[in-house]
């Protein structure tokens, strides 16, 4: 990657971003969010320049400088993208760890976050602006759609698919298979061995509705 990168949320996910854009020598231009408490201050040695909607800031994005949404809450971070694409006509870059495998034979879309040590294996397909915590396997032939949230050291058995917008907890294992429906939530540790509705949270082993 060429140009230097803004990073939209200087939370968690954002310092997690910075370090894995530093790791792959990409040039972070700054942090921009909305909380005024955190501008003009530094994380590591990037500032927070400002708001997430600042015009100044904004107009380089596609030109200048390339852009990448570290929100962990779904709604905030598909708006931002949509303003992205709305407004620049770009789509956010990816940020994939240094130590993360993604396979030559995956697909993986726009936008994604690949923290360390994670696993993409072979034909498996990512979609966008999907969150893959550390440790986390996507296995082969796998499938997820967009906006999915993998928590650290879950694993997405051959086979099975995660619909938009479905948040998987940390460890929790999702059998060969098996389909998470759309904004469903399984919980930290759960083994899923049956499909999950669209908008169901379960938890357990084996996995049950709450």
């Amino acid at each position: 990657m060429e140009n230097p990168v803004l990073i939209f949320g200087a939370g968690n996910l954002g310092k997690i971003a910075l370090d894995i854009f530093n790791r792959n020598n990409v040039v972070v231009y700054g942090f921009l969010d909305d909380d005024k408490k955190l501008h003009n201050t530094e994380i590591g040695d990037v500032m927070v320049l400002g708001e997430t909607d600042d015009d100044g800031f904004l107009k380089l994005i596609g030109q200048k400088t390339e852009a990448f949404v570290a929100l962990e809450n779904t709604k905030e971070r598909k708006k931002l993208v949509e303003m992205l694409i709305s407004r620049r006509k770009t789509m956010p870059v990816n940020a994939v760890h240094n130590t993360a495998v993604v396979s030559a034979d995956a697909f993986i879309g726009h936008g994604n976050l690949v923290a360390a040590r994670a696993i993409v294996n072979p034909y498996a397909t990512v979609g966008n602006h999907c969150i893959i915590n550390a440790s986390a396997v996507v296995d082969i032939n796998a499938s997820v759609g967009d906006y999915v949230q993998i928590g650290a050291g879950a694993i997405i058995n051959s086979e099975a698919v995660v619909e938009e917008g479905a948040f998987i907890g940390s460890g929790a294992v999702i059998i060969s298979g098996v389909t998470i429906g759309k904004n469903a939530r399984v919980g930290a540790g759960s083994v899923v061995i049956e499909n999950v509705a669209d908008g169901t949270t379960v938890f357990g082993n084996p996995a049950k509705k709450i």
